[in-house]
């Protein structure tokens, strides 16, 4: 039988060990290495156009986004408490990463980041990932969908290629203005390749899942516009040539103004980081019914984002997409992250100066599909029709999301559902009223329940009333959950009221944890009696 005492600490400390140490110890075999490889080489296939893609929506370089996915990819396997977890740069990072590059350039986003790493660090030190699984499923839905609008409407300008007087404004509606003057410039051959390339990906996912529709969808695309010679603009006309290899490590600029103007966003990534990773994570153990380790994953993914800020990449966090492919690949373990990490390395040894000639549409084309998958379409049209706060919770988060802020729409929105919960609580406490039979001058009240400041609100003139003439007025609390110090605080008062009456509140059936709380909010003899059964109360003079 396991000592209680070290078993403890056992627990504990397991919270903080990597994935890939467990995979370890539990037999790890060629076939499982082999299984692994051909897992990472499927999700490299998919990392690759879709890291560079979402490097481009960020107003980043394609390079950018592959160094994420090299670096941050193979640190969060490495590190990670899932078993199935692939990191690199997320769709959902592309507002705010666009903001900060906008607001502050790419030396404050490399700061952001690397600050952000050191504060997800610090939150799996903490346990704190525990706490995301209490995000409020309408939250999650009215962000992941602001998001999505978000993304595909920074994909209009190249999906119809058209060409702005100026920059693009960042702000939903501004940017709308700005498109429509400038819709006479729209290009009928972009808005051709753009529809081929989502139909390519469509029809592919369709007839054969299996198959990499994204890398296959760039590829034939890329090739038929360069066959027929066609006058649109290219990855290479707005970036120059790709890197080939990896490069080396900076610095980020840790002067004092950097550290504050990079801070709100750094906030920010972390708080999106979590949600996003853990949630991936999660995606991962319904898939496969293993249990991630949240603890470490939180401060795998901080470790990989300061690595991720030396090299100057995005911002690197779990990937769904990416993390279902491995899954339905075969892979066996962590292993298959780090290869995957390694294949994209190699892709872009051999296949840097092709990326060049990729048209933008097709990229904005590919993006307009993730933007479709992440909308969570059913799931929001579900909520509309489950109740009217889950309706109204969905629908303030996500327009905050999309026409002011992604960390205002998350937070209005949990303090939204945290209201919402707070008003079905207060219900819940349940009072059971009647005389005692066998004495005529004590009434015994039941309540059951939580007993917190919105139930003390909801039942406490029901208390006064029936608290108004018996010399005993007895509060069974034998099946009272949970009770805090406004509950304690109402109880109080109204013992308080019951002696002025004349009489005396016997609390009855409280237990140890409870009595402590109530003791310090005043409820103590000679005010009040406690009793186990009511018996005590009839042999006392």
């Amino acid at each position: 039988m396991a000592d209680p005492i070290h078993s403890a600490p056992q627990h504990r400390a397991a919270e903080f060990l990597p994935k890939i140490i467990t995979v370890w110890r539990e037999g790890y075999h060629w076939s499982d290495l082999r299984a692994d490889a051909m897992a990472g080489l499927s999700v490299a296939i998919v990392a690759l156009p879709l890291s560079m893609a979402i490097a481009i929506a960020s107003g980043l370089g394609p390079e950018r986004g592959l160094f994420t996915a090299i670096v941050g990819g193979f640190i969060v396997s490495a590190l990670g408490g899932s078993r199935y977890q692939i990191g690199g740069p997320a769709g959902a990072f592309i507002v705010g990463v666009s903001a900060c590059v906008a607001q502050i350039g790419v030396p404050g986003l490399m700061v952001a980041t690397f600050l952000s790493g050191f504060i997800l660090m610090a939150a799996g030190g903490l346990k704190l990932g525990s706490y995301v699984k209490f995000l409020p499923y309408p939250v999650t839905i009215g962000f992941t969908s602001g998001i999505a609008v978000i993304i595909f409407t920074s994909q209009i300008k190249e999906l119809l290629g058209l060409h702005l007087a100026g920059a693009e404004p960042p702000a939903v509606l501004d940017k709308l203005g700005a498109l429509w003057v400038a819709r006479d410039t729209l290009s009928g051959q972009a808005m051709a390749v753009a529809l081929v390339t989502i139909v390519t990906l469509q029809t592919i996912k369709k007839l054969r899942p299996h198959w990499p529709n994204l890398a296959m969808a760039v590829v034939g695309v890329s090739l038929a516009v360069w066959a027929l010679h066609l006058p649109l603009d290219l990855v290479g006309d707005r970036f120059g040539t790709l890197p080939r290899f990896l490069p080396a490590p900076v610095w980020p600029d840790l002067s004092w103004e950097m550290i504050q103007r990079s801070l709100p966003f750094a906030l920010q990534f972390s708080l999106l980081g979590a949600i996003t990773g853990l949630l991936s994570a999660q995606v991962a153990d319904g898939l496969s019914g293993n249990h991630h380790r949240p603890a470490i994953e939180l401060f795998a993914e901080g470790a990989a984002n300061i690595a991720v800020a030396f090299f100057g990449g995005v911002y690197a966090t779990g990937a769904v997409a990416r993390t279902v492919t491995n899954h339905s690949a075969g892979a066996k373990g962590p292993v298959a992250g780090m290869l995957h990490a390694v294949f994209v390395l190699g892709f872009m040894l051999a296949l840097a100066p092709l990326v060049s000639f990729v048209p933008m549409a097709v990229f904005a084309g590919l993006l307009s599909v993730v933007a479709w998958n992440m909308a969570g379409k059913a799931q929001f049209w579900m909520l509309l029709r489950t109740s009217r706060s889950d309706a109204v919770i969905v629908i303030v988060t996500f327009l905050l999301v999309v026409f002011r802020d992604l960390t205002e729409g998350i937070v209005v929105g949990f303090a939204l559902a945290g209201l919402v919960f707070l008003q079905r609580m207060s219900h819940s406490a349940v009072i059971d009223t009647g005389e005692d039979a066998d004495r005529a001058d004590r009434v015994v009240v039941r309540l059951s329940g939580p007993y917190f400041f919105g139930a003390a609100a909801q039942t406490g003139a029901v208390l006064d009333q029936i608290a108004e003439h018996p010399r005993h007025f007895v509060l069974d609390l034998t099946a009272l959950d949970y009770v805090d110090s406004s509950g304690a605080r109402a109880l109080d008062l109204l013992a308080l009221r019951t002696q002025r009456k004349g009489g005396q509140m016997v609390l009855l059936g409280v237990r140890p944890s409870q009595r402590r709380v109530l003791e310090k909010a005043g409820l103590a003899p000679p005010l009040v009696r406690y009793v186990e059964t009511l018996a005590e109360l009839d042999s006392a003079p």
